[in-house]
């Protein structure tokens, strides 16, 4: 059975909050001419999220007051190695109550640095971290469809169950587990 296609008009990573966020550091980057080191910094900030569900525990927490967040934010990041410019705009994020929205934050810089550059965004959903293999196969993927120049974004979202959920552009390609057992469950109800 072939992936369900559809169209979408808005780019999610850049709207919204956490496109405000991303903007205003991306333009702060720029301006100081520290584009070079942020990004980096900003896709392996990324990168320790997605592959740490112990930090996304503590980004999703509400109860932690700002100071042990701060604390615990701010090891991390030194930990990390990340510079200064990241470190304040965390904090920055923290003290603005918006831990929970740093990861698409993160991701909404990677958008604008993308769209800089002249990539398209792909974002792909996955119910679990994509390993760098299956990242590569993505890219290989894209390629072959004629998306050469491509930047992907990667969301996690268990509800999906398996498969990917690709949107590029105004396409999105949904081979998800979900969506296969609702296309499943509609033939056989067609079929009784």
């Amino acid at each position: 059975m072939a992936p369900a296609v559809t169209t979408s008009r808005t780019s999610a990573a850049t709207a919204g909050l956490p496109g405000r966020y991303a903007a205003a550091l991306y333009e702060l980057a720029a301006e100081r001419m520290n584009l070079d080191e942020v990004l980096p910094q900003a896709e392996a900030l990324a990168r320790l999220i997605d592959e740490s569900p112990e930090l996304r525990v503590v980004l999703k927490d509400v109860r932690l007051d700002i100071q042990k967040q701060q604390a615990a934010m701010s090891a991390i990041l030194q930990a990390q190695g990340m510079g200064k410019l990241i470190s304040d705009f965390v904090g920055v994020v923290i003290r603005n109550r918006r831990l929970s929205d740093l990861r698409q934050i993160l991701a909404a810089v990677a958008a604008i640095a993308a769209k800089k550059r002249g990539e398209i965004e792909a974002e792909v959903i996955s119910a679990q971290p994509l390993s760098v293999a299956q990242r590569a196969g993505v890219q290989g993927k894209l390629a072959e469809a004629g998306y050469s120049s491509v930047h992907i974004v990667e969301k996690v979202d268990p509800s999906i169950l398996g498969g990917l959920v690709v949107r590029v552009g105004p396409w999105l390609f949904d081979n998800s587990l979900q969506s296969r057992l609702v296309r499943l469950h509609y033939a056989m109800k067609g079929a009784a």
